[in-house]
């Protein structure tokens, strides 16, 4: 009996809505009938474009024997009336164009020094005047203009918003002095083709809409006011009205509610893709997919694509957001002067000129370089000269145009290192608009990345939007007369406005009628949805009453005819009241955002909630049994994988734990590290180690007392690593602010050190020791020789390694004893048997400490025979296995191979 309450349901809902039109549409007929006008005479303005077909489809269902009137958007109309083409300084409603007029107004303005920050809000405040201005008759227009500038006094010099205010003038007058596309309705001509206009209204009233219907009426034609709002309820109340809209007036809530409440965003789309399953499987199509969080839809849409449901997406996305519009940037991102290497790495990987064996080869090369920047990893590595200016330069001579029976040679990478730069060197000087995108263009089709653009949906649309179409040649000149030059950064910004501003709307491919359709609410108007899922109603998303766009007051807005938030509320609400007529509707939020932040659910939502109506929702999703597969430890055996060559590092790694040692040292498997990951302690320690190196041989080959030399010598040190290292000074800020801390504490202490009779010998020094089958291998960072304070006896050795860790650190390192081999295995890479060993703590703020281990001479015979023992055990097969155990598994980059998070134990 439910199953069947639910298809009368569904009946009556649906015979109400084609009530609803019929009531519409009898009205426009009996509107043709009652002046005898023809079909083609009577024009019926609809509130947006895809209401457009549905009027068409609805008439020739009702009427199919005669002609239909003619349904139109007032853009539409006025595009068929005579096509727009913009001149000047017209307001195009093209980004492409109009962000080049907003700079080029600002120059004139007085204001070229603000207008990269000044453009975009200009821009987008004559977007929000134009409407306005565009709803008033072209005759008139003076008059209110005098009124509107009133309303924009000048803010005086100094003023905290003189900038605000100077771009709302500079906005009004673009918006005044433009073209307007849909002038031409306005005109007499049009009004004695169409003696008859009929307008049907949205949620939020068309100015443009009212005025023309005004204009008809004040020329004794027919003009009818309907509101299109009126189909969104369940009956035809409020169709004989002749007022302006019913939108805002409320809905009966008629449709079965269920709500979800998610955990976070994924668990939201699930259970949003969920519902619309199980409404495609009920039969329930086409399913409005509400399309209130842009990220949100797109995981819902792809979670149905691999599910293989049909879905049209209506709203579409930005062309930044597309695959093909990423590449372009990419490309643009990596022919910057300053660009960093994973910049251009990125962009060559989506090259397909580039050979993949080269690629991979140009990789390893930059992550060995330690570099950044890319023209310092070329700098480092002879493949770029410098030019007067310190900037690195091309090296393109002898470069091959094609990579092809080079890039499998050890040196591939750098033929492809070299064509890239030659790619790059293409877009490094300023120029003109119009050259940008030929050398864009070139750019583009070199790299053979113009194919992958002209085969893909959303690239033909990036090339369109940019004008780099062949066929658009010729607007290039048109884009921008002022032939005034742009650097690669302007050009950059000015491409990523322009993709950021387009739209793709990917045309449905699929058979017959889409099963869920994703459309924004106001959109829903007079739609035979069958279902609704809407996603992303929570408080952020989703709010009752939207901020109006842009910094107008509440007077100027009033005045210049701008939506007011009280405006946006009714139409917010309007919509929301409609959407809940549908027959099955699932409302869901999530209680919390990606910052953890606890979100609510949108007021509208707690509303309706109030109200009692609708119900809270199991789970939708569809439970699998999934059989157990615990994953048993690993058990590996090292015996077929000898290791000749053991580090203190890698002794380590055994003694953490046998897996860790199994994975990265016999099996050899490593991290790759960050190309443009940002200076960190550990690059600090690498480079006081370096510093304290140059010191310390400069020190001994030529001594001094004085503490100002030794002080400047240090300090000189420290320069020529930070040169050597190509360390970025910003990046090297937090370490090189404190030095002069550091450095007068270390000197401290070497006076110390020195006064008991120990001088420095050498530092980084390379051992290899032999151990029975093994070769023990190690860097010491210093070695000093101490002076016996018996008279005659020879000098003993001091192995010294320097820590930039916390005193407390390294004072459990010497408390741990035989669990610390790092001084003990030192100890055994010399063979000494009167050496001494101490960690110094290299103290930041200031403090540098001296820790020395006791007894180190036992605990290198003590270490000596566990590594034979160890080794000797792994040789005989013992089983290598992962500990699991300790501080030392949250930091291992063995722990995805371990398994250790799903071990049957």
């Amino acid at each position: 009996m439910g199953g069947d309450s639910d298809a009368m349901t569904v009946i009556a809902k649906t015979d109400a809505r084609d009530a609803a039109w019929q009531a519409v549409l009898g009205r426009v007929h009996a509107l043709m009938r009652g002046t005898r006008m023809p079909a083609g005479a009577v024009v019926v303005l609809v509130p947006y474009a895809q209401l457009m077909g549905e009027a068409q489809r609805r008439w020739a269902r009702a009427y199919p024997d005669g002609f239909a009137p003619r349904f139109e958007t007032t853009r539409n109309w006025a595009a068929r009336v005579a096509p727009f083409v913009p001149e000047g300084d017209d307001l195009a409603r093209d980004t492409a164009r109009d962000t080049l007029t907003a700079r080029s107004l600002l120059d004139r303005a007085g204001l070229a020094e603000h207008r990269d920050v000044l453009a975009a809000p200009l821009l987008e405040a004559a977007c929000q005047l134009a409407p306005a201005v565009a709803a008033v008759p072209p005759e008139a227009r003076d008059a209110w203009a005098a009124e509107a500038r009133a309303l924009l006094a000048p803010a005086g010099e100094g003023a905290a918003l003189r900038y605000e205010a100077a771009v709302a003038r500079i906005a009004l007058e673009w918006a005044l002095a433009t073209r307007h596309a849909t002038d031409v309705l306005f005109g007499p001509q049009v009004r004695r083709a169409t003696p008859a206009l009929v307008v049907l209204d949205g949620f939020q009233p068309d100015p443009l809409a009212h005025a023309l219907c005004r204009l008809w009426g004040e020329d004794g034609a027919c003009a009818v006011p309907l509101p299109a709002a009126g189909i969104a309820v369940t009956g035809v109340a409020g169709l004989a009205d002749d007022g302006p809209s019913s939108a805002g007036r409320g809905a009966a809530v008629t449709g079965d509610i269920a709500f979800h409440a998610a955990a976070d965003a994924e668990d939201e789309a699930q259970r949003a893709a969920a519902c619309v399953l199980r409404h495609v499987a009920e039969g329930r199509t086409p399913v409005a997919l509400a399309a209130i969080d842009r990220a949100l839809t797109r995981r819902v849409s792809a979670l149905l694509s691999g599910r293989g449901v049909a879905v049209h997406d209506e709203n579409g996305w930005t062309l930044s957001t597309t695959r093909a519009g990423a590449h372009v940037m990419a490309a643009l991102r990596a022919c910057r002067a300053h660009a960093s290497g994973d910049a251009v790495l990125d962009w060559l990987k989506h090259v397909p000129a580039a050979e993949a064996e080269a690629l991979r080869q140009a990789e390893r090369w930059l992550r060995r370089n330690g570099s950044s920047e890319w023209t310092a990893a070329l700098r480092g590595a002879g493949l770029a000269g410098t030019d007067a200016a310190g900037t690195a330069a091309p090296d393109t001579e002898g470069a091959p145009a094609a990579l092809d029976g080079r890039a499998d040679s050890a040196d591939g990478w750098r033929v492809l290192v070299r064509q890239a730069e030659a790619w790059r060197g293409t877009l490094q000087s300023p120029r003109d608009l119009p050259a940008w995108l030929a050398a864009l263009r070139s750019l583009l089709q070199a790299t053979g990345q113009w194919e992958r653009l002209e085969g893909d949906a959303a690239g033909l649309r990036v090339l369109a939007e940019l004008r780099l179409d062949l066929a658009q040649e010729g607007e290039w000149r048109r884009l921008d007369a002022s032939g005034r030059p742009m650097t690669l950064a302007e050009f950059a910004h000015w491409v990523d406005e322009v993709l950021e501003a387009g739209r793709f709307r990917p045309e449905f491919d699929g058979d017959g009628a889409p099963d869920a359709v994703v459309v924004p609410l106001p959109q829903m108007l007079a739609r035979p949805f069958a279902a609704l899922v809407a996603a992303g109603c929570d408080e952020k998303r989703l709010q009752a009453a939207p901020e109006p766009p842009g910094a107008w007051t509440q007077a100027q807005r009033d005045g210049l005819g701008l939506p007011t938030r009280a405006v946006l509320e009714a139409a917010q609400r309007a919509a929301w009241d409609h959407a809940l007529t549908v027959p099955h509707v699932d409302v869901l939020w999530r209680a919390g955002d990606e910052g953890g932040e606890p979100l609510l659910a949108s007021p509208l939502v707690l509303a309706l909630q109030a109200t009692g109506a609708g119900r809270r929702a199991a789970d939708p999703r569809e439970p699998r049994e999934v059989p157990l597969a615990a994953v048993p430890r690993p058990l590996p055996r090292g015996d077929a994988l000898p290791l000749v060559r053991l580090s203190s590092s890698a002794y380590s790694d055994l003694r953490h734990c046998p897996y860790r040692f199994f994975a990265l040292r016999l099996l050899g498997l490593q991290e790759s590290d960050e190309l443009g990951a940002e200076v960190d302690k550990r690059d600090f320690g690498n480079w006081l180690h370096a510093v304290l190196q140059r010191f310390h041989e400069t020190l001994r080959d030529a001594p001094v007392e004085d503490e100002a030399a030794r002080r400047s010598l240090l300090d000189a040190a420290a320069e020529a690593t930070t040169r050597a290292q190509r360390l970025s000074p910003a990046e090297f800020l937090p370490f090189s602010s404190g030095w002069p801390a550091l450095r007068e504490g270390y000197l401290r202490w070497l006076e110390d050190h020195e006064a008991q009779g120990a001088r420095f010998r050498e530092a980084e020094r390379r051992c290899v020791q032999p151990l029975g089958a093994l070769e023990l291998i190690g860097t010491l960072d210093r070695v000093d020789a101490v002076r016996s304070p018996v008279p005659g006896e020879p000098a003993s050795v001091m192995v010294i390694d320097y820590k930039t860790e916390n005193e407390s650190a390294t004072r459990r390192r010497l408390a741990a004893g035989t669990e610390d081999t790092q001084l003990a295995f030192y100890a055994a890479l010399l063979g000494d048997d009167t050496l001494r060993a101490l960690y110094v703590n290299v103290g930041e703020r200031g403090e540098t400490r001296s820790f020395e281990q006791e007894d180190v001479v036992a605990l290198r015979d003590q270490l000596v025979e566990g590594i034979l023992h160890d080794f000797a055990r792994i040789a005989e097969g013992a089983p290598m296995p992962a500990l699991g155990e300790g501080a030392v598994c949250d930091y291992c980059a063995a722990r995805g191979l371990c398994r250790k998070d799903f071990w049957s134990e």
